[in-house]
């Protein structure tokens, strides 16, 4: 048989004393009767009153365990006496990272979308009607048929020696996907016309119409061990460069007066001055058992795009070298 349960009563100030009975009221006529007209305890929002003595005692405790029978009520967190600490600045300079959520962004005459990264990224771009973008050749994924693909050819030594006498002009309107020929993540480069970012050969995906882009000869040095090759991307202008990777990419911004070393074979694109400088301390013999020899040593203040694996190694991997 199933237990019927009273409801609560009210939540008056004042109960009345309950009804007696008549067979009741004899045999209860030794006793005085009850007092309910005692209002309910009233809910304490601070702790009870202690003597002086136990007052620093009990104020921890009470704080901690005070007012267990009300589970509506908080107590407020003991206030440390420890002032809070100030952030430490650290004197080396932060690493920051791409994200992996798309980035998405406009410029004129369209709107772009960089999506599955950051390892499989794509480029995906709304153009305008008669708007062009000058992307790399056979960076291409697929376009819808209204978009005009134009190619070009620019004779030229330093063109030749770079491998860039050859250029896809695409014209909205429409939309055209781009990508990587290797694993790897996107990023944008955004010129505002006051400076100038040198860009590797591999590195280049494509760029708007207001950015101009140039062939420039490195140091002997630099062609050789900065993993650069010989001629390398010279970008200025007002407009935004896309730039591809081999991995994920890693945007290392200098102050002036630091130095910072890259291994040779991981730069993707920089805008400060660099030198060739031997990596590991001490001599040839140290150098060879480090396995780090000549790196490029990055002068401040500027920034440094940096890519997370390297072709040539990756390479010799796959090769058993």
């Amino acid at each position: 048989m199933a237990t019927t349960y009273f409801p609560p009563p009210p939540q008056d100030t004042q109960f009345p004393p309950p009804q007696r009975s008549a067979t009741t009221s004899q045999s209860l006529s030794d006793f005085s009767a009850p007092n309910f007209s005692f209002p309910p305890p009233q809910r304490q929002q601070t702790a009870p009153a202690v003597n002086p003595y136990t007052a620093e005692a009990n104020t921890a405790a009470f704080t901690a365990n005070g007012d267990l029978n009300n589970p509506h009520s908080v107590s407020p967190p003991p206030q440390s006496s420890t002032p809070p600490s100030l952030p430490v600045h650290s004197q080396f300079p932060q690493v920051v990272s791409t994200t992996s959520q798309d980035e998405v962004g406009t410029f004129n005459g369209g709107s772009y979308r960089i999506s599955h990264r950051d390892t499989n990224s794509v480029l995906t771009m709304q153009l305008a009607m008669g708007c062009p973008i000058e992307a790399k050749p056979g960076a291409m994924v697929a376009m819808s048929g209204d978009i005009s693909l134009r190619g070009t050819v620019k004779f030229g030594l330093a063109k030749m020696v770079a491998g860039g006498m050859t250029s896809s002009i695409y014209t909205g309107p429409g939309e055209i996907l781009l990508a990587p020929p290797f694993l790897g993540d996107i990023t944008v480069l955004r010129l505002d016309g006051s400076e100038r970012w040198k860009v590797g050969k591999d590195a280049f995906l494509a760029k708007t119409s207001g950015v101009e882009k140039d062939y420039k000869a490195q140091g002997m040095t630099k062609a050789v061990f900065s993993g650069e090759g010989f001629i390398i991307y010279h970008m200025s202008g007002i407009g935004l460069v896309w730039l591809q990777s081999f991995g994920a990419i890693i945007r290392k911004d200098i102050p002036e007066g630091k130095t910072y070393l890259v291994d040779n074979g991981y730069i993707v694109a920089w805008n400060c001055k660099y030198k060739i400088e031997r990596a590991a301390s001490g001599g040839l013999l140290s150098a060879f058992s480090s396995s780090e020899g000549l790196a490029c040593k990055f002068e401040g203040p500027g920034t440094v795009y940096l890519q997370t694996r390297n072709t040539a190694a990756f390479a010799a991997h796959l090769s058993g070298k």
